[in-house]
């Protein structure tokens, strides 16, 4: 079982890192766009090369339309993509200073209370996000630039967020395991041999 989990959270985390990378791309050219349009706009260009300025210009050189409702939509799905993977890696940050001088049966409990309040958050998360995709399209909104419907992002993200939900429900069922018999089931480095 853990197996597929790992592999789903990687799935997951592949994915959101294609996005991002494209979300990047995207981005630079953006920019790229917004600069030269600026150049060929110039008087100094107009003055040196108008053909070349006119003709970039009609070419439509100049930033990509709507590229931050893209990258807000992006960005939302690689946030959530990468949740899975950093749930099942035990990647989140924490902070131990007091929880390192407490006996292991102690350090059991406070990590299984903690996997289970994750579940319960990241499930949570993904009731509200599912929520918040149907009211956007029941109302039918779209973006004010590119026009698509905004339930589009949500949907997108719920992915990622139903992913990390059920990571972090299994990784909750595998805490509490771990308490009850006092075997650890799951090494991921954070376990100490107090």
């Amino acid at each position: 079982m853990h197996k597929v989990m790992m592999g789903l959270a990687r799935g997951m985390a592949v994915a959101g890192g294609v996005v991002l990378s494209a979300l990047i791309v995207l981005t630079c050219l953006s920019i790229a766009g917004r600069l030269l349009n600026g150049a060929f706009h110039s008087s100094l260009m107009q003055g040196i090369a108008p053909g070349l300025s006119r003709w970039m210009l009609d070419l439509g050189v100049g930033p990509i339309n709507g590229d931050f409702e893209l990258v807000e939509a992006g960005v939302a799905f690689a946030i959530f993509a990468f949740i899975p993977l950093c749930q099942i890696s035990s990647g989140h940050a924490s902070v131990d200073v007091l929880a390192n001088m407490l006996p292991r049966g102690v350090n059991r409990f406070l990590r299984m209370v903690t996997e289970a309040l994750f579940a319960a958050v990241l499930v949570l998360i993904a009731w509200k996000l599912f929520d918040g995709m149907m009211s956007k399209k029941s109302y039918g909104e779209t973006s004010f630039l590119l026009q698509f419907p905004v339930w589009w992002a949500y949907g997108a993200s719920l992915i990622g967020a139903v992913m990390a939900a059920v990571v972090g429900v299994y990784m909750a069922v595998v805490r509490i395991i771990e308490f009850l018999t006092g075997r650890i089931r799951i090494w991921d480095g954070v376990e100490t041999d107090q």
